[in-house]
């Protein structure tokens, strides 16, 4: 009798001969949503604690879940920068298609990553393929994440932690499709509280770490996720982000028939006159 059976009452090779293709699906799905939630969503805050070695520790093994080492690197450095702006991949077109949006921005942000990362390494004289290389050590961390997985399930333990780390990234992408949906820049003009898609909705706020607050994250960046405004004067989303989510990859077509909307309103009341002839062209 092993230790699960004698003391945890836990018949564990009763339970696997027990499980439905079902149940491996939601399995896949619980798995991906905890990857989420509970490491991307962190792990996003905390690396925006740039001067603070354990939350920035912390923060790069919860987004190793997810293979996104790029995303401490690319999202701090370079998407606050450039949001709004036609280079920034976490900026959606209006009309963008969410598949073709998640599969690009995934790809321009690890390559983005690497031009930042080997941007910094020159300046500092460091061997761009040494340990002091952010990327490199990033990578490695999802590794060692995948040999546990691989050690502990085998090649399909293996292979469900990959899917498991792809659909949690394709979630975070949706939610960056929504941040800024449409909206543009002007380059050189400063980030303002109007170039990102708000939304106060609670559950959100208590599920995403307050990331729904997004126009003041982008205002404050240094702010911790308490600390957010709600900014009722910023645009505003139809609805909640988790709801937004949902209603993007599952009901396109609804998502930006009311996306047109919230964008007419986004340029009636919030672009100024550069921006306005932006948005024609761009969108």
């Amino acid at each position: 009798m092993n230790l699960y059976d004698q003391f945890l009452f836990i018949d564990l090779i009763k339970i696997k001969s027990s499980v439905t293709l079902l149940d491996k699906i939601s399995i896949i799905i619980s798995t991906t949503l905890f990857i989420g939630i509970l490491g991307t969503v962190p792990g996003h805050e905390l690396t925006h604690r740039k001067k603070n070695r354990l939350d920035m520790f912390v923060g790069n093994w919860m987004l190793a879940f997810s293979w996104d080492c790029a995303f401490a690197i690319e999202h701090v450095y370079g998407h606050h920068k450039n949001v709004g702006l036609p280079e920034d991949p976490a900026t959606a077109k209006m009309g963008e298609s969410l598949y073709k949006f998640i599969l690009n921005a995934m790809f321009k942000e690890h390559i983005g990553a690497w031009k930042i990362e080997m941007a910094r390494l020159k300046r500092r004289n460091f061997n761009p393929i040494g340990i002091q290389n952010k990327m490199i050590i990033g990578y490695l961390r999802s590794i060692i994440i995948m040999f546990l997985a691989f050690y502990i399930g085998g090649v399909v333990g293996m292979a469900t932690f990959l899917l498991c780390s792809f659909l949690a990234k394709a979630l975070l992408e949706t939610i960056n499709y929504s941040e800024h949906y449409g909206i543009v820049r002007l380059k050189g003009e400063p980030v303002c509280r109007r170039h990102s898609w708000n939304s106060n909705h609670v559950m959100s706020g208590v599920m995403l770490c307050n990331v729904n607050r997004h126009s003041s994250h982008h205002h404050s960046s240094n702010l911790k996720f308490w600390e957010l405004d709600t900014l009722p004067e910023a645009p505003m989303l139809p609805h909640g982000y988790l709801a937004m989510l949902y209603i993007a990859i599952f009901l396109p077509f609804l998502y930006h028939r009311m996306m047109a909307e919230k964008l007419k309103d986004w340029e009636l009341n919030y672009a100024s006159d550069e921006e306005k002839i932006l948005l024609a062209n761009f969108n």
